[in-house]
């Protein structure tokens, strides 16, 4: 039930937010909106605002902004001021560029909420100082507590939190010999690992051994304005390292097995809404940049799509016809279609194993 509750909380806000963006400009513009769906049909509830219907609507991925005119057969147009073709190209594009950027603040707003009230963290990899040690695991069954230092694994000594953690991700539950300093004090235990999957960077699941134990930190305020800096530098940061992603994955330096779809987003809500709400609104706010950045990208159908119609328009003068629109956006549906069979496959496969 968490799960569920989880992954519509998060899609609905996600898209809401989406949705609001073309809606703001698009009324801004002087554009008449005829409908507001949160949902896809069937219509749930709907009222009636001014020219606009707002509904909730029965299928929850996904929503959509119903605009007067916005339909390119010229036989539904007649040359209102208010409807969307009648626009220039350039507000058009704007209308349409508006959904994505949402998404993008939304994200940043997200990550500025959350350094703010709860300040940044400042991990310390360097040394072995342990900060977190997990109820009931192993570790903490040996005795280890926050604030012991390791000092060897295995009879290696180990100087970063790094090196600890490879020595023992290769141990499979498996016995290791750990020795740590609390003070001047020294104490030695041999301790089990437990078995753990994580994706490597071929995209394939691998077992490693853990003992339950996590590096320290130290908490900073941030006030709130530089929380706002901070806030865009990291929302900036995943937009960067995803484009690096999508670049690896047309080079062929990132495996696709790395892709994740619907059922991954929805096993990962869950498991971060049981961790905490503000572990939720970080996910929400990485997944918010990710939409933001898919929808840019220039497949028919997508807001990307629409933004290469209106160029090509720019450029040649006039818009496509008709039929070279629904030629490219049935090849555009086609790919989204195999892509989303393709993800949710892969969810299936990092499920079972």
């Amino acid at each position: 039930m968490t799960t569920i509750v989880a992954t519509i909380f998060v899609l609905g806000i996600l898209i809401f937010f989406h949705e609001l963006g073309h809606f703001l400009v698009a009324k801004r513009s002087g554009i008449r909106v005829e409908k507001f769906s949160l949902g896809f049909p069937p219509k749930m509830i709907g009222k009636k605002i001014g020219d606009t219907e707002y509904c909730l609507s029965w299928i929850p991925f996904g929503g959509y902004v119903k605009m007067a005119g916005e339909d390119p057969d010229e036989s539904k147009i007649e040359g209102k001021p208010w409807e969307f073709m009648s626009k220039p190209v350039g507000i058009r594009a704007l209308v349409i560029a508006a959904g994505p950027v949402m998404n993008f603040i939304l994200a940043i707003l997200i990550f500025w909420g959350i350094i703010f009230f709860k300040g940044k963290q400042d991990v310390h990899e360097e040394t072995t100082v342990i900060g977190l040690v997990s109820v009931g695991g192993p570790a903490a069954e040996a005795g280890i507590e926050p604030g012991d230092e390791i000092i060897s694994v295995k009879g290696i000594k180990v100087g970063t939190f790094l090196e600890m953690a490879e020595i023992i991700y290769q141990q499979v539950e498996e016995p290791v010999e750990v020795k740590w300093m609390r003070g001047d004090k020294e104490f030695t235990a041999v301790i089990t690992t437990f078995k753990d999957k994580v994706l490597n960077e071929e995209g394939e699941v691998v077992e490693v051994g853990k003992i339950g134990v996590g590096p320290s930190y130290t908490t900073i305020k941030v006030g709130f304005f530089r929380a706002f800096l901070d806030g865009v530098d990291t929302a900036i940061f995943i937009l960067v390292e995803s484009v690096k992603f999508i670049f690896g994955l047309i080079t062929g330096k990132a495996s696709v097995k790395l892709l994740g779809g619907p059922l991954f987003i929805a096993q990962t809500a869950g498991q971060t809404a049981k961790t905490g709400f503000v572990s939720l609104l970080s996910f929400m706010a990485l997944l918010s940049v990710n939409l933001s950045l898919i929808n840019l990208l220039p497949i028919p159908v997508l807001d990307g799509g629409h933004l290469m119609f209106l160029s090509i328009e720019k450029i040649k003068g006039s818009p496509l016809s008709l039929r070279q629109r629904a030629a490219m956006q049935q090849i555009g549906l086609a790919f989204l279609i195999l892509l989303i069979i393709f993800v949710t496959y892969n969810d299936f496969l990092r499920t079972i194993r």
